[in-house]
Formats: structure tokens, sequence, C-alpha cells
């Protein structure tokens, strides 16, 4: 259930209100009203996502996976070098991305001349040629690739295969496929999962992570070596490190053969090595150096020339890059980033994504020697003015339980703007989805669109967050529903107990475990004025029954497993208890997802029209889990503040179509009543 691309984006940014300067005086204007300068275009213009950067070792340059919602979301596989600059190498047309486990990650590989990619549409991978033009390498079939990895020796990639050519549930495998003859050969099966299949410098053994269900990878995740025979073949699996309750993540080979991850024995996500037969631990600290395997091709850490490690650990809410040397203590890197990932090392310089309070995500080249670095691509045309940034404060408040938990405050900011003598800002509380994974602590469109027009918005990171250890992780298990409501309820009293906002317009919105999420907020508590669910889940039972296999046995942890636990089930199911939403729902949804789907919002809907409680549904074509297209992030930016307008009162300044909210005038009788 991680969201995927929602909305957010970045681009240009270009005032619409050119009269109105940070010089003269700010005007009063009721919050919400607020003539922004930032245009709603910008969640789409000029945007781009990144992810994967990562060097070619055999020649010179980068290359990276490239999302571009002007192009209807297609995903690109672009290489850059610094005598040529960027290019796109993938087939014109082509969307690279692959659907293992749904969610996909590592579609592509480069190395010198070759150049592989995955097509979403079929599944099959490509060989690409330095015109563009490629040829299928698998055969056409029901089957999905991912984590492709170069066995150049035997002139073969090894990669991750989903097998759904059978009746029931797809199967997993790790395979080697010849790169001359498209021929496949199966080197792990016997698990329900597979991932992270790694080669040593050598090629005399592989690597690999395998779970089975129940587990989702942070449940408990097996790490294995085989052995591989001249010809490549695998001998049996030997278990290195891990169990059916311990997480094991991202395994790689040092240059000179030592086998490292990420494991969590002591609470934390912290860097291991197997050496000599032996587990040992490398640099451990309070952080977490790995994030939840919701995609492939994670990279947290790795291996500079002089045998040091270059290391993301996350803490207290934000990233740091730590250096890890052979001996001694780990040193932090000064960066101006919160958030940070896929990193990787050559020679003097890293390569890695960064984004910080005040710049987007961007690929940026880091030189080791003198800890200098530049932009190579950045996500947006050009960064926001500082002046009109609303920055995050970290909150830590008292929850449910006598426990505390954790978020990033963003309070209005518009230098043009001031709010109404007494009046106190509308909030809107959000959450990541997952719901096992963790706030977003730098630059983001949507929010900055929303505290620009006199919002106050609060990202909550309820316990089942990562970066704050196991334990606060666990807090989820079996109480989903309760701990992140609790947690989002109790966060949105705190600010109104210290006079940030108005209780009486209080919003909570979310996509996926987060929609689920808002839904249980307006369902089984009474403190929020509205919510907006993007593709959230209503009905447990169902979703339990209908989810693709990553996920099919995912609420087995969170809420318990069937049938005895059907109960709580149909207890925490939001569509179920429609008779006790008493707020209007903005229920949006793509009409392909896979993940959550679009049965889900219908039942939703068709509840809360029997029940004559204020709603607007909009269901999206050809989009899945996460908006993807420019047409279908603008709209939904657009329904979401003229929704929040009707309901709170207030005419937003933008020029946008008003939302159709039903029984919108029967719910303002009743609450002018009441």
């Amino acid at each position: 259930m991680s969201d995927g691309a929602r909305r957010s984006g970045n681009g240009s940014a270009q005032s619409s209100n050119p009269k109105a300067t940070e010089t003269s005086p700010p005007r009063t204007a009721r919050y919400g009203e607020w003539r922004s300068p930032f245009p709603i275009g910008l969640l789409v213009e000029g945007k781009v996502g990144l992810r994967e950067c990562r060097f070619d070792h055999r020649s010179d340059g980068l290359a990276w996976l490239e999302s571009r919602p002007e192009e209807d979301g297609r995903q690109v596989l672009v290489r850059w070098t610094e005598a040529g600059g960027a290019r796109d190498v993938s087939p014109a047309g082509m969307n690279v991305r692959d659907r293992v486990h749904e969610y996909g990650g590592a579609p592509s590989l480069v190395s010198g001349d070759l150049v592989v990619v995955s097509d979403f549409a079929t599944g099959r991978l490509h060989r690409v040629r330095g015109d563009r033009a490629s040829e299928p390498i698998t055969p056409d079939g029901a089957f999905r690739y991912a984590d492709l990895q170069l066995d150049e020796p035997r002139n073969r990639l090894i990669a991750v295969r989903q097998d759904h050519s059978g009746a029931g549930e797809a199967v997993n495998a790790i395979v080697a496929i010849a790169l001359d003859s498209g021929a496949v050969e199966v080197l792990a099966h016997g698990h329900d999962f597979f991932s992270a299949p790694r080669l040593s410098p050598d090629g005399s053994r592989l690597a690999f992570l395998a779970w089975d269900h129940p587990n989702l990878p942070w449940d408990g995740t097996e790490l294995f070596v085989a052995p591989l025979d001249g010809a490549g073949g695998a001998g049996e699996g030997a278990l290195v490190a891990g169990s059916r309750s311990d997480w094991i993540a991202q395994p790689a080979w040092s240059p000179d053969g030592v086998l490292h991850f990420v494991a969590e024995p002591d609470g934390w996500m912290n860097l291991h090595r197997w050496r000599n037969g032996t587990v040992e631990p490398v640099a451990p600290m309070e952080a977490e150096f790995a994030y939840p395997d919701w995609v492939f091709g994670i990279r947290n850490y790795a291996f500079a020339g002089d045998g040091s490690i270059l290391a993301i650990g996350r803490s207290h809410g934000a990233d740091r890059l730590y250096r890890i040397p052979r001996e001694g203590s780990p040193e932090q890197i000064a960066l101006p980033f919160t958030e940070l990932g896929s990193i990787d090392v050559k020679g003097d310089h890293a390569v890695l994504e960064a984004a910080g309070p005040r710049t987007f995500k961007a690929i940026i080249l880091l030189d080791l020697r003198d800890g200098t670095f530049r932009a190579i691509r950045r996500s947006a045309a050009k960064d926001l003015d500082p002046a009109r940034i609303s920055e995050p404060e970290a909150i830590e408040f008292p929850t449910a339980g006598g426990r505390t938990a954790h978020g990033l405050y963003f309070a209005p900011r518009n230098p043009a703007f001031t709010g109404a003598e007494g009046e106190r800002p509308p909030l809107i509380v959000t959450s990541h989805g997952g719901p096992t994974a963790q706030a977003y602590a730098a630059l983001s469109v949507e929010v900055q669109l929303l505290t620009s027009r006199g919002f106050a918005v609060l990202d909550v990171d309820y316990g089942g967050s990562t970066g704050y250890g196991r334990d606060y992780r666990k807090r989820l298990e079996g109480e989903w529903g309760i701990v992140d409501v609790d947690d989002c309820v109790a966060g949105a009293q705190f600010l109104a107990r210290r006079g940030d906002v108005d209780e009486r317009r209080m919003a909570i919105e979310g996509g996926s475990a987060s929609g689920f999420t808002t839904l249980a907020a307006i369902t089984f508590r009474d403190v929020f004025g509205a919510g907006i669910s993007f593709f959230g889940i209503g009905d447990l039972l169902n979703f339990a029954k209908e989810t693709h296999k990553f996920e099919s046995r995912y609420l087995d942890r969170l809420l318990g497993p069937l049938p005895e636990a059907a109960a709580i089930y149909r207890d925490r199911s939001p569509a179920l208890h429609a008779e006790l939403v008493r707020c209007p729902a903005l229920i949006l949804q793509g009409l392909d997802d896979r993940v959550v789907p679009p049965t889900e919002a219908e039942r939703i809907v068709d509840a809360l029209w029997e029940r004559g409680v204020a709603h607007a549904y909009i269901a999206f074509e050809g989009e899945d889990h996460g908006f993807r297209k420019a047409t279908s992030i603008i709209r939904s930016f657009e329904a979401e503040l003229s929704f929040l307008g009707q309901v709170f009162g207030f005419e937003p300044a933008d020029d946008i179509a008003p939302l159709e909210v039903v029984n919108l005038e029967r719910w303002r009788a009743v609450a002018a009543i009441g």
C-alpha cells in the first residue's frame, strides 16, 4: 500500500500576483483565500521524477530513471556524460518500468555498451542499441523481471522473475537469462518471494534474500549465499543471516569479496558484514541504514576505493550521510539535505539523490575529497524563493497510551498575506502510505501550494513508521486503524492546543494506507471536519481477498490472521460503518489500480451515498496506484482545493471549476442545527 506518485511535483515558480511583493505590506485575507505565488501548474510544469541514479562503472558517466508527468508519467532511462550532457537512451515511447511485486523497481541495467530495459507494457526485457532501437531478450509471456544484475563472464543477466502464467498465485524465483539466446535458467526457487541477487566479485557465489507468507520484507527475511559452478549453475544456498522474524536488507559484496547487509539485532537497521563465517556489526548507532523494501534496487550504502563505506542513515526524521572507515569511528559528511537515496561511488566521487527543506530533489555529484557537490539533474527547472517557503518544524507530541509520536509541521507562509486578527488557519493532517514507511522531510510542491494559500500542514510519522527504530515500527502490529489514527488525532489536537490552528477546521487526507487512516479517522473519531482519500481502503476483508501477492498477507500482522481475526477486520473497516461518518469526504481513485482496486472506492462511495453523507468521487482513467498523468495531478489538487473551500467556508483565489459535492446542503443544514 505504498503510496506511489500521488501528486508530488515541482517546476519553475512564477508569481500569479505580481503586484504583491515581499517589500509591500502584507494584505489581510482569510486563510485559504490567499493568492499564492505558486500556481497549481507547478505540480507538473517542468517536473520530472528522479530515481535509481548510478555510475556506469564500465565507461564514463551516469545513468538514472526519469518519470515525466507531461508524458503521462512515462519512465525513461537517461544517460549523462561530462562531455555530452544528458540524453535519453531507452527506446522512444517505451515506459521503462516493471511490475514485480506490483511496485517494481530496478527495471534497467547499464554497463558500457550493454543497455537492458524492462518494457512496462509487455514485461519483456529488451536490449537497446546506440540508436535507441531495441530487440527483446526474454520470450513473450506472462513474466515480469526486476533487479537486473550482469554476470559478464557468463554473458547473462541475473534477475528476479515473477511468473503469472499458471493458475493461482504468481511464482517467484531468481533466474539467469542468456543474453545471446534469452534462455532462462532457474537459480533459486521454493520461497514465496526473492530479491537482491548479488554476484560476488569473483563470480563464484550468489547472495540473495528470500521470505515467505505472511511476511513482508521488514517482518523477516533470510539471506542466503549459494555457490556457482563454472557454468553458472547454483548449488544449495546456505543461510547466512536473518529469519522469519529478523529484517535483513540490501546485501552487497565489497570489492574484496566480503558480504555486507543491513540488519537490526539491536533494534536499529545498521550495517553488518559476514566475514570468515561470522556476522559482525559495522559502526552501530541509533540510525536506520535501510528503507522499507517496497521496491527493488534501494541502495543506502556503497564502497569507496579507500576501503571506507559511504552510507545513508536516518534518525529524528531526516537522512544523513556518513563515511565509515575501515578502522575508527564514522564521520558525518555535512550536506544541506534531509532526504538522501540511491548512492553509488566511483573513484573520488559519489552520486546520490538529494533534497532539502529549500531544495527539490536532484541528482548530485559529490567530491569526496573536499565535500563539494553540484547538481547534475534537477527534478524542477529551478528551486523556489526561500522567502516564500514554509520549512518543516519537527515536533514530538503526546499520544495515546502515554507514548509520544512524531511529525513535521508546516505553518502557513506567504509574505504577501496575513490572516485576519483572531483567526487561526485551517489544518490539513496527512501521513505516509505503506503503512510501513516514513514522512518526507524535504521540499514538496504540494505542501507549499497549501501553505502559501493559508493552510497549515502536519505530516505525521505515526507509530509504525520507520526511521525511529524497531520498537517504534512495531507499534502498529495488531493496531492498524488504532495507533495511526490516535497519532494523527493527537498531532492535530496538539497543534490546536498550542494555538497554531483552528480546531473547527481540521481536515485529514492521505493516499493508499494513509487513505485508510483518513477514512478510519473520519469514521471512528469526531475530530476532523473533512476527509480526502486517495485510493484508500474501506473494506479490509475484501482488500485482503483482492489485493496482489506481495501484500496479500500484510494484514496478518497489522490486524491478525484470517479467519480468526475476521471480527477485527469488520470492526475497523470504514466502509462498513459509514453511518458513523459525520463530515464530508472526497474520494479519488485510479481505475487501473491493482494494489487498491477501484471496487474499494466504489464500496466507500456507495456506503456514503446510502447514508446520505456529503461526498464527492472522481475516478481517473488510465491511472493506477498513484497518479502520474499531468491532467490527473492537476485535477486532483483543484478538486481538493474546491472541496475544502466549500466545506470550510472560504473562496479559493485560484480560478478553478467548483467540485460538485453530493448532499453538501443537507450536511450544512445538519451542521448548523448541531
